[in-house]
């Protein structure tokens, strides 16, 4: 008897140490620490697709979970927005610095609630209230070329006399890219050591950056208006807004803010004969009501 008392003390003991345990972990892992892996290539050569990361959420102020009713270390799946929370951050600085590299959920990704959207791993380029540009693929910030990394890509088109085989693309880490035709031309992000080392390779015969030309529109690239003739090398001028900015509305910059407006700071929002509508109201100006980035 003595012996299935001390058995069951034991199980009491070891269920009380795992549940202390658990909800220490649930804890850091909500409001302090998270592990995560790059699982993109889009940012090599800084990030390797498979690295592990450690998400520091102090430094932004550690957020509050939306969705409480969720099953933990389960993203995207089992849990309910039958009670949510509004979104909250504690203590800490919120300011991100331009280049800093930062894990943010997605924002486009609307079919889940913000803290169950994919993690996206990017390098903040612009802050509230900068004008953006970029000038035959180079970023200006404020009218200044920005600070280029050593390790920043640009796509170019390479012609080659023999195949590039599995051995060769793995050797020089080419991960973002490939074949484009059966006469062995290729397109690949390189950095520029990588354009001089396969410069320098006698069976390669061209290696020419891509370059779309100013006016060339691109209609995957935000605003995706055709009065805006962007494109990923000649975009902009973009003002990136933030908190307070009053902005002047019209049929032609409303596709700029209209996702901001409607799906970021919820308003219901309608064109209508020319006329824009915020909660039904007619109107020409919107105050911004929180900052933006651009990363």
């Amino acid at each position: 008897m003595k012996r299935i008392l001390n058995h069951k003390q034991t199980i009491k003991e070891w269920l009380k140490a795992v549940s202390i345990t658990f909800f220490i972990v649930l804890f850091i892992r909500a409001f302090c620490f998270e592990i995560t892996t790059v699982s993109s290539p889009s940012m090599e050569k800084d990030l390797l697709t498979g690295d592990y990361l450690i998400i520091n959420k102090l430094s932004y102020g550690p957020r509050i979970p939306n969705t409480i009713l969720s099953l933990p270390f389960a993203n995207q799946k089992w849990f309910s927005s039958l009670i949510t929370l509004p979104y909250l951050r504690l203590f800490g600085s919120p300011d991100v610095e331009r280049n800093d590299v930062v894990v943010f959920n997605f924002p486009q990704d609307t079919t889940y609630p913000i803290d169950h959207r994919t993690y996206f791993i990017k390098r903040c380029v612009a802050l509230p209230g900068d004008l953006l540009k970029i000038i035959d693929g180079k970023i200006f910030i404020n009218n200044t070329l920005s600070d280029s990394s050593l390790f920043t890509q640009y796509n170019y088109h390479i012609k080659s006399d023999t195949i590039l085989d599995s051995l060769f693309i793995v050797k020089y880490h080419l991960t973002e890219g490939g074949k484009i035709s059966d006469n062995n031309d290729y397109s690949f992000s390189l950095t520029q050591a990588l354009v001089d080392t396969l410069k320098s390779k006698s069976f390669i015969s061209v290696v020419e950056k891509n370059n779309e030309k100013k006016e060339l529109w691109d209609e995957f690239v935000f605003p995706f208006n055709q009065h805006y003739k962007w494109n990923v090398d000649n975009y902009g001028a973009l003002k990136i807004p933030s908190k307070g900015d009053i902005i002047k509305l019209d049929s032609t910059n409303l596709c700029l803010y209209e996702q901001i407006i409607s799906l970021h700071e919820h308003n219901t929002l309608s064109f209508k004969n020319d006329s824009i509508f915020i909660n039904d109201t007619y109107t020409t100006n919107y105050i911004i009501k929180q900052n933006y980035y651009f990363m």
